[in-house]
C-alpha cells in the first residue's frame, strides 16, 4: 500500500524488572520522512531505537517496519532480517578495514560490477570518494561519521537509525554536518529515525518530531509546527 508507514509504533513500552524505561509510545512514520525523538539524556530515546533495530525485546506493543510486525512480546525478528541500516554513537567502524571496505561489507552478496558502481555512488554522496583506500584510524570525526552514513545506507535499508551521530563532534562541525546530513538521507531516499538531545540538530534534520520525557511521547508533529 502506497500510504503504509515505514515504520510504526503501537503503544510500545520497554521495562527492566520493575523499572519502566519507555512508556506506551505510539508513532508512525511515512517512506522517505526523518522523524527524530528528542530528549535529555535518560529519557529512554536510546532504548527505544535499540527496540525499533531489535536489539531490546518490549514489555508491550507492537513495533512494524514496512507493514510486517516485527516485535512484540514474546517475539523478535532478528536485526539482520529486518532490513535496517544503523549509524551509532560511536560509529563502529572495523578499524582493519579501509573506508571502501567498510562501506563494502553490507553487499558481499552482489556481484563486483555492482558492488563497486555502489561504493562509488555512496562514497561521492557523502563526501569521501577521496578517502576510500584510507583506514578509520587516519580520518577526522567528520569523515568517520560519513563513512558509518556510507556503510548503514549501502544496502538499501527500509530504515535508516542513527544514535546521537554528532555526540562526538565540535560544535561548529556538528552544526554543518547535520544539515548537510538532512539532504544527504533526503538524497539517498531513505526513511529514517534520528535521536538526539538537540533541539538545533532535531529541527536541521528532521521532518517530524517526537518529544520524549521519561519514557513517554508528550508530542509528536511536524517539526514546522513545533518551532512555530
Amino acid at each position: 500500500m502506497a500510504d503504509q508507514p515505514v515504520l510504526e509504533l503501537r503503544g510500545v513500552r520497554h521495562a527492566y524488572g520493575a523499572s519502566v524505561v519507555v512508556r506506551d509510545v505510539s508513532f508512525a512514520l511515512a517512506r522517505g520522512a526523518i522523524g527524530c525523538i528528542l530528549g535529555p539524556s535518560g529519557c529512554g530515546k536510546t532504548t527505544l531505537l535499540r527496540g525499533i533495530a531489535g536489539f531490546e525485546p518490549v514489555t508491550a506493543g507492537e513495533i512494524l517496519i514496512d507493514g510486517t510486525v516485527v516485535t512484540r512480546p514474546g517475539y523478535q525478528l532478528a536485526p539482520e532480517r529486518r532490513r535496517i541500516g544503523m549509524v551509532f554513537q560511536d560509529y563502529a567502524l572495523f578499524p582493519h578495514l579501509s573506508v571502501g571496505d567498510n562501506i563494502r561489507f553490507g553487499l558481499r552478496e552482489l556481484a563486483k560490477g555492482p558492488r563497486e558502481a555502489r561504493v562509488a555512488e555512496l562514497a561521492e554522496l557523502v563526501g569521501i570518494a577521496a578517502a576510500l583506500d584510507k583506514f578509520p584510524h587516519e580520518l577526522s570525526g567528520g569523515q568517520q561519521q560519513r563513512t558509518a552514513l556510507a556503510r548503514a545506507l549501502a544496502p538499501r535499508p527500509e530504515l535508516l537509525l542513527l544514535d546521537e551521530p554528532f555526540s562526538n563532534l565540535d560544535v561548529d562541525l556538528r552544526e554543518r554536518l547535520s544539515h548537510e546530513l538532512r539532504d544527504i538521507i533526503k538524497a539517498s531516499g531513505a526513511t529514517a529515525v534520528l535521536v538526539t538531545h538537540d533541539q538545533h540538530e532535531a529541527f536541521a534534520i528532521a521532518d517530524e518530531i517526537g518529544i520524549l520525557h521519561e519514557g513517554r511521547i508528550q508530542q509528536w508533529d511536524l517539526a514546522y509546527n513545533l518551532y512555530h
